[in-house]
C-alpha cells in the first residue's frame, strides 16, 4: 500500500526546519493551556522531581575535592543534563521549558489567563517535586558521602546563590533560559529519542558549568543546602528569606530569557504576519 503524503512526513527520518518547529512550539501551547488541573500539577511535580534528581548528581560531581575546576564543573554539568533529558523524554510539564507558549499567545492560539494559568500551577507543581527530592536525598544521608564533603557542597551551592546582588542574579537567570529554552526548542524538532539527548546535553552543560541561575533548580539547591547547614555539614548564611529572594528574581529572569529571547524572536521571524 502506497503511503500518503502525510504519512511519508511523520516517517521521515530528517530533524524539523526552525519554521516548523515554530508551528509546532505553537500547536503545543493549547494543550498544556487547557489541560486538567490534577494532570498537570502531576506532571509538573515529576519535571520538579527530574531537574532534581539531576541536581542531586551534580553535587555530587561537586563533593569530590580533588578534581580540578573547570573538569569538575563541566563534568557536573554534563550530569546535571539529565534532568531536561528527563523532562523532554518522558513528558513533563516545567515552568521554564513553558515560557515557549508565548509563541501561541502570539497567534492568537491561547489567552493570558491559559498561559497564566499554566505558568502558576507548574512553577507551583515544579516546586513541590523539587522540595520532595530535596528531603528524600537528605533523609538518604547523601550528606554524609565523601567524610561529609557533599554536605559541605550543598552548603557551598546554595551560600553562593544567595549572596549576588539582583542585577547578577538577573543576569544569571536570563542567560540560563536562554540556553535552557533554546535545548527545548531544538528538542521540539528531533524525531527520535537519542535525537532529543543530544538536543539538551550541550546548553544545559553550559548554562550549569558557567554558574547561571535556574529557578526550578535552585528550589532543590537552596533547600538542600539549608538542610545540610541545619545538620551541620557547613557553615553558611542560608535563610528562608535568601531561598525565596533568590527563587522570586529568578523566576522572573528565567521568563525574560526563555519568553522573549527565545519564543518572542523566533515568533517573529517565522509567524509574525507582515502587512
Amino acid at each position: 500500500m502506497l503511503l500518503e503524503e502525510k504519512d511519508i512526513a511523520a516517517v521521515r527520518p530528517d530533524a524539523l526546519g526552525p519554521a516548523a518547529i515554530e508551528a509546532k512550539a505553537e500547536s503545543l501551547a493549547p494543550g498544556k493551556a487547557t489541560m486538567a488541573l490534577g494532570k498537570m500539577f502531576v506532571l509538573a511535580i515529576l519535571a520538579g522531581a527530574f531537574i532534581a534528581c539531576g541536581a542531586t548528581l551534580f553535587t555530587l560531581v561537586q563533593g569530590d575535592t580533588e578534581l580540578p575546576f573547570a573538569v569538575k564543573r563541566v563534568f557536573g554539568a554534563t550530569c546535571f543534563s539529565m534532568g531536561l533529558m528527563l523532562v523532554v523524554c518522558c513528558g513533563a510539564e516545567l515552568f521554564t521549558g513553558n515560557c515557549l507558549m508565548v509563541c501561541g499567545l502570539n497567534s492568537g492560539k491561547i489567552d493570558v489567563k491559559g498561559l497564566l494559568r499554566n505558568w502558576v500551577v507548574v512553577w507551583i507543581g515544579n516546586f513541590v517535586g523539587s522540595l520532595l527530592i530535596a528531603v528524600l536525598v537528605y533523609g538518604a544521608h547523601m550528606a554524609d558521602m565523601n567524610g561529609g564533603a557533599v554536605g559541605a557542597a550543598m552548603v557551598s551551592i546554595a551560600a553562593g546563590k544567595v549572596t549576588p546582588d539582583v542585577l547578577t542574579l538577573f543576569c544569571k537567570g536570563v542567560m540560563c533560559n536562554f540556553l535552557v529554552c533554546l535545548a527545548v526548542w531544538m528538542s521540539f524538532g528531533a524525531r527520535t529519542m537519542v535525537d532529543k539527548l543530544f538536543c539538551v546535553i550541550m546548553p544545559v552543560t553550559a548554562f550549569v558549568a558557567c554558574g547561571f541561575e535556574h529557578s526550578i533548580a535552585n528550589m532543590f539547591f537552596l533547600f538542600e543546602g539549608l538542610f545540610a547547614q541545619m545538620g551541620g555539614y557547613a557553615t553558611g548564611s542560608i535563610t528562608l528569606v535568601g531561598i525565596f529572594y533568590n527563587i522570586g528574581i529568578v523566576t522572573l529572569a528565567n521568563a525574560v530569557g526563555g519568553a522573549i529571547l527565545v519564543g518572542l524572536s523566533y515568533w517573529y521571524v517565522y509567524a509574525k504576519k507582515e502587512k
